[in-house]
């Protein structure tokens, strides 16, 4: 990254002070306009299990010639869109899909009308022009398709959670450390989240000194009737710390700078859904690493009053300042994702990150062609992954009073 481009926070948009009044005609402006959005507009539904692709803006267009061509695997998630918008801003060429249920691949045809449906996933593992194939499908399938793709020659994008359980950890290690391939796992929230990415780049440039801890939420919405039975079954996604606080893991990894970590404590529990009892609803986690500690809880409890589907925020404590990302919502009003606050000696300010490249995808496509680890460190990868699934493993069971 080029430090000279970095905005530092005394450059930046000062906050405005907001007094307890002018705050409370706000939230209740918010509150009042919130209440007449009509059910299952954007501003009401979420990427979930079940709204796979969601309809919108056509496909990122290629620039140039291909660079890869690659496929899809598996639609289940939403973050499919996403993750294939990545790679074709990096210079890929969608050339495949398969999904086996026709309604989820029929909605990802109409977004990406430029791939082909296969019969079999055998015919893209055994198409020798396809080096990379990336999924979405129910999580305790990405593994072995990732194993599969693997041992046929290719390199493995998976949605996250990319690993469902220590065992498929093991099996996944193996297999890439013999194959020697590529198996990337989608953390979007720091790939995909321009303020996220701002705030690494802050943070290199050594806006706010030498980060101690980072604090990562993410909350999300249930949306029950959006849901497929799998998404209740703790055996197919994994548990919450795994389905979920993978993200604020590899955050914690990636802005401390930490290449070995252990989980402190951790807890997960069904609080408020009975009906579905292998469902858990509230996690959290205390890490340590080598180069600083962190926080993290995930949770299924954003209300419908909030126009989205989860105010997720990440805090990094350096000891000479501190930067907040806001990454979905700034509820102060400011519209749209990706905000990013930072307070250090001299003052505290609000940073535009609207034009901040996403270079996730690019910096992946690189390593496919060059074999290199610019996206991602695999270590990385399978570190952040290792901690949630510790986490979920030894997590004890909170309760609430009767």
């Amino acid at each position: 990254m080029d430090d000279s481009s970095t905005v530092v926070p005394s450059q930046a948009t000062p906050v405005l002070a907001v007094n307890r009044r002018t705050f409370v005609r706000r939230v209740s402006g918010s509150m009042a306009a919130l209440s007449l959005v009509p059910e299952g507009s954007q501003a009401q539904t979420q990427m979930s299990g079940a709204d796979t692709v969601p309809r919108g803006a056509p496909a990122v267009a290629r620039n140039g010639p291909p660079r890869i061509r690659f496929a899809v695997i598996g639609v289940n998630h939403g973050h499919i869109t996403s993750m294939t918008d990545a790679v074709l801003r990096g210079g890929g060429e969608l050339v495949w899909l398969h999904a086996p249920e026709p309604a989820l691949a029929k909605q990802f045809l109409e977004r990406f009308p430029m791939a082909r449906q296969a019969r079999t996933e055998a015919e893209i593992l055994e198409d020798p022009s396809i080096q990379a194939v990336l999924s979405a499908g129910i999580p305790d399938q990405r593994a072995p398709l990732g194993i599969r793709v693997m041992r046929h020659g290719k390199d493995y994008v998976a949605d996250k959670p990319g690993i469902t359980s220590l065992e498929q950890l093991a099996e996944v290690r193996a297999v890439q450390a013999a194959t020697r391939r590529i198996y990337s796992i989608v953390f979007s929230e720091r790939f995909e989240n321009r303020a996220t990415v701002k705030a690494g780049e802050l943070v290199k440039a050594g806006a706010i000194g030498t980060v101690v801890q980072t604090i990562g939420l993410g909350p999300h919405r249930m949306s029950i009737p959006t849901r497929p039975a799998w998404f209740f079954e703790k055996a197919r996604y994994g548990g919450i710390l795994c389905d979920i606080a993978a993200h604020q893991a590899d955050q914690f990894l990636f802005f401390t700078g930490s290449t070995r970590a252990e989980v402190v404590a951790s807890q997960t529990g069904n609080l408020h859904y009975p009906k579905y009892p292998e469902f858990e609803d509230f996690g959290d986690m205390l890490v340590r690493g080598d180069r600083g500690s962190g926080y993290i809880r995930v949770d299924w409890f954003t209300p419908d009053g909030l126009p989205t589907w989860g105010d997720g925020r990440l805090t990094i404590l350096g000891t000479d300042g501190f930067i907040e990302v806001r990454k979905n919502v700034d509820i102060a009003g400011r519209p749209g994702g990706s905000h990013l606050f930072v307070s250090d000696q001299k003052a505290t300010a609000y940073i535009d990150s609207a034009q901040v490249e996403l270079p996730y995808g690019r910096q992946l496509v690189d390593d496919i062609v060059n074999r290199t680890e610019t996206a991602m460190p695999q270590a990385h990868c399978f570190l952040a992954t290792e901690l949630v699934l510790q986490a979920q493993q030894r997590a004890q069971r909170p309760t609430l009073p009767a």
